[in-house]
């Protein structure tokens, strides 16, 4: 009993080999006797056409300011009076804060009281060194007359050059104190918190606001940040397909959901020159210009980039393409012999509706709807109208391997 049980399951095994074997056979040769009894497929054409094609990038990012920067003190102190809040407009130069000036104003008044001691020092070193110039020339005078001394002359000579020395020293003082009077006097006037910039719009913004008045603040604690939102920057991640494509100065379309309906020009201003490993993305930056100060940073954006147009590219609807056996193609409709034949095709660029067709060269009519159930020579039925009719039987459809006119090999 056990060995007929095992003989029966090895028949049963050997008989689907050999239908799979079978099967496959059949769908690499022509239909076989089950596609002939269920007869010809139902589908429809449309004509392999010419049309200009446009190479269009589609992207999705955030936007930025063009400059942005923190306002903070230079020095350290209690914040007196903060006179802007967030959203308001600032210009260059502007003061946007005060702190507590006390302090810095009394530095001043010491560096100024010894910049009088010092000048002072200098006045009394300047009549010393004058006494004592004098009193060198008398005693040169007297030794020329051999009335004074050989050490009388060496005394007042030490003595005029002490007093040069001395001299020199207040000088230095006097230009020291100035320093200090100055530092102190710099330092007050970093009380008085400005908001400047070099380059851009003579108007700006506050974008935030970080301490209020009262709160004590160290040197570089942040106060407001302002930015420059009237031109803005759109950061997008190119892949590493579309990166070669990428060059400065491409022009694009900016979209948002903050303005449905209306579309904001654009530029390629930067690109960076490596793809992260990570996520094999590089970073584009793109400038649009913002007069109207609609956009604001930290937007989601949708970015439309036109790469190249191709004006004479022969293309088939996208629902033309299929897959065989791993290869893509489409399916020619032979009119004379009313079969489809499958045709691999190097496929260029693709948008919503068509498919370019790099290779090989193509012309007549591609299947568009029925090929799911087609292999290579199916048999096919067109309707005679409806969607996707055709012209005449026979007309329009090469069979494979023949050239047509006008056709590039």
């Amino acid at each position: 009993m056990k060995k007929k049980i095992a003989y029966a399951v090895v028949i049963v095994v050997l008989g689907l080999v050999a239908w799979q074997i079978y099967a496959r056979l059949s769908a690499s040769g022509k239909p076989n006797r089950m596609q002939r009894a269920r007869g010809p497929v139902a589908v429809e054409v449309k004509e392999v056409q010419k049309k200009t094609l446009k190479d269009i990038g589609r992207f999705t990012g955030t936007l930025y300011p063009k400059s942005q920067f923190i306002v903070a003190p230079k020095v350290a102190g209690r914040l007196e009076k903060l006179l802007v809040k967030i959203g308001d407009p600032v210009k260059k130069g502007q003061l946007i804060a005060t702190l507590e000036n006390d302090e810095y104003v009394q530095q001043v008044d010491q560096a100024r009281a010894e910049l009088d001691v010092a000048r002072a020092n200098f006045e009394e070193s300047r009549s010393s060194l004058e006494i004592a110039r004098r009193e060198l020339d008398r005693v040169r005078t007297l030794r020329e007359k051999k009335i004074a001394s050989e050490s009388e002359l060496d005394s007042a000579e030490a003595q005029f050059k002490t007093q040069d020395a001395r001299h020199k020293v207040a000088v230095a003082q006097v230009a020291q104190k100035d320093a200090a009077l100055k530092a102190a006097q710099v330092r007050l006037s970093y009380t008085r918190i400005h908001a400047s910039w070099e380059e851009g719009d003579e108007t700006r913004v506050v974008g935030e606001r970080f301490v209020d008045e009262g709160a004590m603040l160290a040197a570089n604690a942040s106060i407001v940040s302002v930015l420059d939102i009237h031109t803005m920057i759109g950061v997008i991640h190119v892949i590493e397909r579309d990166y070669s494509k990428i060059r400065l100065g491409l022009e694009g379309e900016v979209t948002t959901d903050a303005y449905a309906g209306r579309t904001f020009s654009a530029r390629v201003v930067r690109i960076a020159p490596f793809l992260r490993e990570t996520s094999r993305q590089a970073r584009v930056e793109m400038e649009i210009p913002n007069p109207e100060t609609l956009l604001r940073p930290g937007m989601f954006i949708r970015v439309k980039i036109e790469f190249t147009t191709y004006p004479d590219a022969t293309v088939v609807p996208l629902t033309a393409l299929v897959s065989r056996n791993g290869r893509q193609g489409v399916f020619l409709a032979d009119f004379q012999e009313k079969v489809a034949r499958f045709l691999p095709v190097q496929v260029g660029i693709v948008n919503t509706e068509w498919a370019q067709v790099l290779e090989p060269a193509l012309s007549g009519s591609v299947i568009t709807l029925g090929h799911h159930l087609l292999e290579d020579a199916s048999e096919i039925m067109i309707p005679a109208a409806g969607p996707g009719a055709v012209p005449a039987e026979g007309k329009g459809l090469r069979k494979p391997g023949a050239t047509p006119s006008g056709d590039r090999k």
